[in-house]
């Protein structure tokens, strides 16, 4: 049980850590975005070069969400969070599986396993996905 709550605790604040960085820097793309048209249209020294900087900014923010995969990363652990809590929820009601189980602590551990592991899993092909150079 020690070992469940620590993963679902895990999972919960790498998937809010995630939201947040992905919010942000969405925010910070918008707000970008929608100060150049208004800055092009002002006729001051540097205007250009803000201009310029901001468009910039919102590559290499838009490059920092593909390489890090702050959405992917936080749908994803939210996703397991929330099927490790239904696993919890259910073994405690002794719901499910568990009803009719021998040894519901084993099954509950298993299936725990089972759905971090699936989780790792996940994420590695992403990775390797994410690796691999485009076929042209």
């Amino acid at each position: 049980m020690d070992r469940l709550e620590d993963q679902i605790d895990w999972y919960n604040k790498k998937s809010l850590s995630n939201q947040h960085i992905y919010k942000w820097i969405k925010t910070v793309e918008i707000l970008a975005a929608a100060v150049i048209p208004f800055l092009s249209t002002l006729k001051f020294q540097y205007a250009g070069w803000i201009t310029g900087g901001l468009g910039v900014l919102i590559t290499v923010l838009e490059g920092m969400l593909h390489l890090n995969q702050y959405q992917q990363n936080w749908i994803a652990y939210r996703s397991t969070c929330e099927l490790l809590k239904h696993e919890k929820f259910t073994f405690l009601a002794g719901g499910g599986a568990y009803a009719n189980a021998t040894n519901a602590r084993a099954l509950l551990a298993e299936r725990v396993e089972s759905l971090v592991s699936q989780e790792d899993t996940k994420w590695a092909s992403i990775q390797q996905q994410e690796s691999k150079p485009n076929a042209s």
